[in-house]
C-alpha cells in the first residue's frame, strides 16, 4: 500500500480540489509582485516592506481587539522580519515557545505548549455561549507533530494550499496557552517564504485586507465557522459549566467537554478546502489593492517631498509630518499645524505652494 496523504494520522486535512483550489494551487504570486516593481521601483517595493510589516502586526492585533498595544505590535513586526520562514520546523516546540516569547514579551502569565481546556465563545446577556472547543491538551503534542509531518509531505505542493492548511490548522489544534491567531497568521507568511513564493523582506499584509472592512472581518469569522460551528452544534449537549478546576498548567477552568474522544477524528482530520479558497482570495486582494495602495502612497509622498523641497530645506520627517496634516486637514494647513511652523504663517505664498504640492502629488 502506498500511503499518500498530505499528513499523518494525528494530523491530515481533507481539501477537496475543487475549481477555486485549483486556481489557488496555479497561483502565481511572483507576477503580481513584478508588476508592482515594474511600476514603482524595487527601491519603493523595499522601504515599503518595512510599514507593510509593521501594517500587518497591527492588523493582526485588531482581529484580537488589542489594536492599542503600540509595542507588542512592533515586537510582532520584528518576529515577522527575523523569524519567517527561518525554522527548520515552525511546528516545534522550543520554535513555538520562542515566536510565543517574541510576540508576547516578558510580561504574559504563561507561555508554552497549554495543559488544559480551551475553548473560545463570547457572553451573551451575561452568559458564557461556546463558539468552539479545542482538542484535549493529551493531543496537542502529537498534532503539532502531524502539522509538521504535513509540511513535511507536501514540501514541493501549492504554497498558498500549504499555508491555509497550516495555518488553520493551527488555530483549530489551538495548542498555545496565549498568542495562538497571531502566531496562526505568521504561519502565513512563514510558509510562502519558506516555499520561495515571496522573497525576503516582503511581508504580506493578510491581516489589514481581513480587517478592511466589516464585511472583510465578517469573512473571516465565517471561514472559521466552517469547521466550528458543524463541530459545536453536534456536541451541543456535550458541555456544561461546572465545577472550577485547576490544570498542571495552573490554568483554572469550569467547562466540562464529555467527548473529547469522540470529537478527536474531527479535529485530526478538518475538511480545509473552504479555507484554500478564502486564503487565495486574501492574498489576491492583498497583492492586487493592499500592497498596490501602499506602494502607491509612498510614491505620492515622495513625490511631494521632492517638489516642496525644491523651494524649502527641511528634514523628511518634518516633511512627513506636514504632508500628513495638510491631507488629514482637507488639503490645507490648520491652525496646529501653523502653531508648530510659524514660517506658514509669517509666509502664506510658501503656505500655499506646499498646499499645491501636496495636492498635486496626491492626485496623480
Amino acid at each position: 500500500m502506498r500511503d499518500n496523504l498530505p499528513g499523518n494520522r494525528d494530523f491530515c486535512p481533507v481539501i477537496r480540489r475543487a475549481e477555486s483550489v485549483r486556481r489557488a494551487e496555479t497561483y502565481d504570486l511572483a507576477s503580481p509582485l513584478a508588476e508592482l516593481e515594474a511600476d514603482y521601483g524595487v527601491d519603493l517595493i523595499m522601504r515599503s516592506a518595512v510599514w507593510l510589516t509593521v501594517k500587518e502586526s497591527r492588523a493582526s492585533f485588531l482581529i484580537e481587539h488589542e489594536q492599542d498595544k503600540e509595542d507588542r505590535i512592533r515586537r510582532f513586526a520584528a518576529v515577522m522580519e527575523s523569524e519567517c520562514g527561518r525554522h527548520a520546523n515552525p511546528f516545534d516546540a522550543e520554535t513555538l515557545v520562542a515566536l510565543q516569547r517574541g510576540i508576547l514579551g516578558e510580561s504574559a502569565l504563561r507561555y508554552g505548549i497549554r495543559r488544559s481546556p480551551v475553548y473560545v465563545g463570547h457572553v451573551a446577556r451575561y452568559e458564557p455561549v461556546v463558539d468552539y472547543i479545542a482538542p484535549h491538551w493529551q493531543q496537542v503534542e502529537a498534532m503539532l507533530a502531524g502539522l509538521s509531518q504535513f509540511l513535511q509531505r507536501t514540501q514541493g505542493g501549492a504554497p498558498i494550499v500549504r499555508a491555509a492548511a497550516a495555518s488553520f490548522g493551527f488555530v483549530y489544534v489551538h495548542p498555545m496557552a496565549d498568542g495562538n491567531g497571531r502566531i496562526s497568521r505568521f504561519l502565513i507568511n512563514d510558509v510562502l517564504r519558506r516555499d520561495g513564493a515571496v522573497p525576503a523582506p516582503i511581508i504580506l499584509p493578510v491581516s489589514a485586507t481581513i480587517t478592511q472592512s466589516t464585511r472583510d472581518r465578517a469573512a473571516y469569522d465565517k471561514v472559521l465557522e466552517r469547521f466550528s460551528r458543524p463541530l459545536m452544534k453536534h456536541y451541543a449537549d456535550q458541555y456544561t459549566f461546572g465545577k472550577t478546576e485547576t490544570a498542571d498548567d495552573g490554568v483554572e477552568f469550569n467547562l466540562h467537554f464529555r467527548a473529547y474522544d469522540d470529537a478527536l477524528p474531527a479535529w485530526r482530520y478538518p475538511d480545509l478546502t473552504a479555507h484554500v479558497s478564502y486564503l487565495a482570495n486574501v492574498i489576491d486582494a492583498t497583492l492586487h489593492h493592499e500592497m498596490r495602495n501602499e506602494a502607491r502612497f509612498l510614491h505620492a509622498n515622495d513625490t511631494a517631498r521632492r517638489a516642496i523641497k525644491n523651494f524649502l530645506e527641511a528634514p523628511d520627517n518634518d516633511l512627513d509630518s506636514i504632508i500628513h496634516s495638510v491631507r488629514q486637514n482637507g488639503n490645507s494647513i490648520s491652525n496646529s499645524l501653523r502653531e508648530r511652523y510659524p514660517l506658514l504663517d509669517e509666509r502664506p505664498n510658501l503656505a500655499a505652494q506646499i498646499v499645491n504640492a501636496i495636492t498635486e502629488a496626491f492626485s496623480e
